[in-house]
Formats: structure tokens, C-alpha cells, sequence
């Protein structure tokens, strides 16, 4: 309907829509869910970063969508940070090749009907912040600037990237969202990136309320724009008062000009004035087609990485078990979707538990599932009593522990997006949950699903066996129950 009001408008401007597609357009129900960032990154994969890429961009246009913020090509240095999920991890030759690939495959060559554009973010410093916390200060030289933090960005502009956007924090005193030196000197002059520059959501606004570098709000915007921002993610007020600093003479006009031109350019590149609308008949066989959905399964596989293997006790052979314990908060929820997720129809999303009972279906192994509810700063000390009860019982102890990313419960997260942590350890009862279980004597697994590194010290030291699953995505389960039984 907006783009329909577009197109009848006087001049007949297609929109420009955009979304954090991260992990696939999982923001949205009825999409394919791949892993997320930090564990596609531990594929090593590059050419499956791309072939997503290409899977996200094809239902991303299936939607009417065009733009997503993708990828991340932050060097993630601090695991306190709740966004290292979002990130290809912490080595920047690593971050530079899965990121490369994924602007490729999300925008082609810019021609097709299943091309989108990616967007490089976040420069920069954000993911190595003085105090751990989403937006902070940065004070990092410029020669670790050049040689950790910049060239996954360089690689990503000379890999074609249409989109740049700015980082929330003030770099070495000067907001990025007001950094002359970044975005004009460095981005355009030194790097020759030729696409467009956008704000992240209300930072430069942030310039005046949260910075404290600019008078007022009008005088945000004008500082932004001098420095090189060519679009406002968020809009409100922002037309206006532009145009008043045109007016005035504080912007000029040759200014606005050459941001219209550029943001015009890509509209034009991807057809949207000659195809401004998706085929809402069509759209269904693109979204969760059968090929995405395999690829989703595959990527979850290579994305899980075995951390300890004490004795051999993985992969499990369900014939030499009668009973079995699954607990934690990861078991049975659809948080192995991860940050960036919104809820999708539980026949998509395939859960820890009922992966591992459709591995031992075939054998006489009972799953007994002691629950431990979703949220890990709340835990129930009955229910921590009654997995360890359990557990005396089993012949197998799994412990599905880790933290919370779902943004449909934004204040309930310990992980993810603004969600920063003053330690790594695990939240709530999740320690001693797993010791109770542990103390139990039987063999005990202990899997986790997280978007940052976690401090599981304890459980290394007292643990035969321990599973690093990420946030793997809808049919992660599927994927940790096949690793896990072989």
C-alpha cells in the first residue's frame, strides 16, 4: 500500500524498503531461519555465506523488500558486548572473507529481479566499546584502526557494497555520526566507495541528546550531512527542517543533490521504477521453499563446534541408553533461532528436544524432559531440584543451557542487540543446575546456545563433553541432535 501511494504521487518515486535481514529476512514470520553470523562464521564457509546471501535476497524480494543491514563487519573484541552474535567473530582476515561473500550474494550484480542491496556497518569501533555496553566510547590508535578494524570494511566497499552506516559510539572523542574523517576521507577519498551513507536508528539525533556535540536537533542534522550521511533511517522531522537548512544556506542545495543522486541510482539499478511491487501470488514459493530450508539444516551442521570430547564419549549410540534427561532453558524453545528472529510457526522451528527424540526413536532410549522455562533470571530452584532427581535415574544427562536473544521479549533478553553484560558467565541457576546434574555421577552433555563467548569454566573442568551450537537457526535442533547421536 506505501508503494502504491508512491507510485501515484507526482513525481511516481519508488520506495526504498529496508530491514535487518541478518540471518536470513527472519525478522519476518514465514521466512527461513539460518544461523546466525558468529556461527556461520565457524563454517569457515564462505562459499555457503554466499549461497545464503543469494537464499535471504530471493525472499527478501519475494516480501516487496530491498535493503537489508547485513553484514556486520565489526571486529568483535569484547565478548561483553551482546551484539558478537551479529558478527563473523574477532579475526579480521575471518570477518573480511565471510563478510565479502555475503555482499555478493545479497546484491549480484545489481540487475536482477532477486538482487538487494547490503549494507556494511557498523563504522566503526562499536564491537571493541570502553566499557562493554552497545554505543559507548571508543579510544582505539589509528594504526590499530588500519590494521584490525578498517580492512574488513575496505574489503566490503571494494567488494561493491552499495550501503555504508555509521556506528552508534563517538570514536576517539568525534561521534561516527558526525566523523568528517570517516565518512568523507576515509570512506569516499581513500577507499573511493561510490554508494550511499545512512544513518543508524536515531543517532543522529543522538548527536544532540546523547553526545551533546550539537546544539539542537537542526544542527545535528547539519553536522551529519556536512560530514557525508546521505540518508535518515528514521525520518520524522527530517524533511523538513533539511529543507530549512537549505533555505537558510547553511546546506546546499549541490549537497542534497549529490545524496538524491546516489540513493536514486540504486533504485533505478534495482528495477524498482520499472517493477516497483512483488508478486504477493508468487511469494510463498520463494519463502521456506524446500531448497532454503535444507540449506538452513546444512548451515546449522557445519556452524556447531565440539569444545570438549573427554574420553569419547560423543557421538552417542541411543541403543546403550534406556533413559535419558534433557533440562535447560535451551531445550525446548524456539530461542535457537537467535537475535534478530521474530517468533515463526512452531512446524518451522525444530527444538533441541525434539530433534534428540527423533534421533532415539528407533531405539528403546526414554527422553524424559525436566523443564526449566525459558528464562534464565528466573529459574525455579524446584525445578532445578527435579532435573537432579531425574538425573540420578538416566543413564544420559543433556543440559541445554546458554542465554535468551528473542525480541519479542526485549526487556527479557540477556543477549543480542543493547543487550551488554558485565560478566560472560551463565545467567541465573544455569550453573547449578548443570552441577546438581553433574553430581548425579552419570555421563552428562552440556550444550549451549549463545551469541556471545560464554565463562563456563566449571562445566570445562567437570564435563566429559560440551557443544558450542551458536543460535543455529529454525532447525537447529535437528542439527545438535545429529551431532551429538552421529
Amino acid at each position: 500500500r506505501l508503494q502504491r501511494l508512491a507510485m501515484e504521487s507526482r513525481l511516481a518515486i519508488p520506495l526504498l524498503f529496508g530491514i535487518d535481514a541478518i540471518h536470513g529476512n527472519a525478522n519476518c514470520p514465514d521466512n527461513t531461519v539460518y544461523p546466525t553470523n558468529i556461527g556461520l562464521a565457524c563454517t569457515f564457509n564462505t562459499e555457503l555465506a554466499r549461497h545464503i546471501a543469494r537464499q535471504t535476497a530471493a525472499e527478501m524480494r519475494a516480501m516487496n523488500m530491498h535493503w537489508t543491514f547485513n553484514p556486520n563487519m565489526e571486529v568483535a573484541r569484547d565478548a561483553r558486548w551482546g551484539r558478537c552474535g551479529e558478527t563473523y567473530g574477532e579475526d579480521p582476515y575471518l570477518v573480511e572473507r565471510m563478510g565479502v561473500e555475503t555482499v555478493l550474494g545479497l546484491q549480484g550484480n545489481l540487475d536482477g529481479e532477486n538482487d538487494v542491496l547490503a549494507c556494511v556497518k557498523h563504522l566503526i569501533g562499536g564491537s571493541q566499546p570502553d566499557n562493554g555496553t552497545n554505543g559507548s566510547p571508543a579510544d582505539i590508535s589509528e594504526r590499530t584502526l588500519r590494521t584490525t578494524f578498517f580492512p574488513p570494511f575496505k574489503a566490503g566497499v571494494d567488494a561493491g557494497a552499495a550501503t555504508v552506516m555509521p556506528s552508534h559510539n563517538e570514536l576517539n572523542g568525534i561521534p561516527c555520526h558526525s566523523s568528517r574523517w570517516l565518512m568523507t576521507d576515509v570512506l569516499r577519498r581513500e577507499w573511493g566507495f561510490k554508494g550511499f551513507v545512512v544513518s543508524d536508528w536515531m543517532d543522529i539525533e543522538h548527536l544532540h541528546d546523547l553526545h551533546g556535540t550539537a546544539s539542537s536537533v537542526e544542527e545535528a542534522y547539519s553536522q551529519s550531512i556536512e560530514a557525508g550521511m546521505d540518508m535518515h533511517m528514521h525520518g520524522p522531522g527530517w524533511v523538513d527542517t533539511v529543507c530549512n537548512l537549505v533555505r537558510s544556506g547553511r546546506i546546499s542545495e549541490q549537497r542534497i543533490d549529490d545524496s538524491v543522486r546516489r540513493i536514486l541510482t540504486y533504485k533505478f539499478r534495482l528495477g524498482l521504477f520499472e517493477h516497483p511491487f512483488a508478486d504477493p501470488e508468487k511469494t510463498m514459493q520463494v519463502r521456506l521453499c524446500p531448497e532454503h530450508r535444507r540449506t538452513s539444516l546444512e548451515a546449522a551442521r557445519q556452524s556447531i563446534v565440539l569444545l570438549k570430547n573427554e574420553g569419547g564419549l560423543l557421538p552417542l549410540d541411543a541403543k546403550r541408553y534406556r533413559k535419558i534427561l534433557v533440562t535447560g532453558i535451551n531445550a525446548q524453545d524456539e530461542n535457537i533461532m537467535g537475535d534478530w528472529s521474530a517468533s515463526q510457526r512452531p512446524e518451522n522451528v525444530v527444538t533441541i528436544l525434539e530433534g534428540i527424540s527423533h534421533c532415539v526413536a528407533d531405539s528403546d532410549a526414554e527422553v524424559v524432559y525436566v523443564s526449566q522455562g525459558w528464562d534464565p533470571r528466573n529459574m525455579d530452584p524446584k525445578r532445578v531440584k527435579r532435573a537432579a532427581e531425574v538425573a540420578c535415574t538416566a543413564d544420559l544427562n543433556i543440559v541445554v543451557a546458554g542465554e535468551y536473544m528473542m525480541r519479542h521479549r526485549w526487556n527479557d533478553r540477556t543477549c543480542g542487540e543493547d543487550t551488554d553484560r558485565s560478566d560472560i558467565g551463565l545467567v541465573g541457576l544455569q550453573e547449578e543446575l548443570i552441577r546438581q546434574v553433574a553430581q548425579s555421577g552419570k555421563p552428562t552433555v552440556l550444550v549451549l546456545v549463545n551469541g556471545r563467548p560464554l565463562g563456563v569454566e566449571w562445566a570445562a573442568d567437570n564435563l566429559p563433553a560440551i557443544v558450542e551450537a551458536w543460535e543455529p537457526g529454525m532447525y537447529g535442533g535437528q542439527a545438535v541432535a545429529e551431532i551429538l547421536f552421529g
